[in-house]
């Protein structure tokens, strides 16, 4: 699975907290995150992370052109619901892409762990269907 994890500056260390506990899981897939989520996920668990540009500089639209696509299979976005974003319109066009697609969304810890244990139950192998793997 082609997995995207974001964070917001104040939720990055519950990232790198969720990743560090999920390693297991998160070490048999893909992962793809904006600039310095990804940077931090690197040195804390040395798994490969394909990073974009920090989420302000364009990562979060280009990780939404891989949804469009539908090349992502689930994204995790620690958002920060309590500061105001700059680039809060392309938050939301994130968000928006991701039910267009159907494609699995986390925004918080408590969401993003009932995600991560069914990719481990296999529950989410409907994205494989989806994106033309299984015929």
């Amino acid at each position: 699975m082609e997995i995207a994890l974001i964070a917001h500056d104040k939720k990055k260390d519950d990232m790198v907290r969720f990743v560090t506990a999920y390693k297991h899981i998160f070490q048999e897939h893909h992962l793809f995150a904006t600039g310095t989520t990804g940077k931090r996920i690197t040195e804390a668990t040395g798994m490969s992370v394909h990073r974009f540009q920090s989420g302000p500089y364009g990562g979060d639209q280009e990780i939404g052109a891989l949804i469009a696509k539908n090349l992502l299979d689930l994204v995790i976005f620690f958002r920060d619901p309590l500061t105001a974003q700059p680039h809060e319109p392309d938050v939301s066009a994130l968000m928006r892409l991701c039910d267009v697609y159907s494609v699995p969304l986390a925004t918080n810890m408590g969401t993003a762990e009932v995600l991560i244990r069914g990719l481990e139950k296999g529950d989410i192998s409907w994205r494989s269907i989806i994106r033309g793997e299984i015929q």
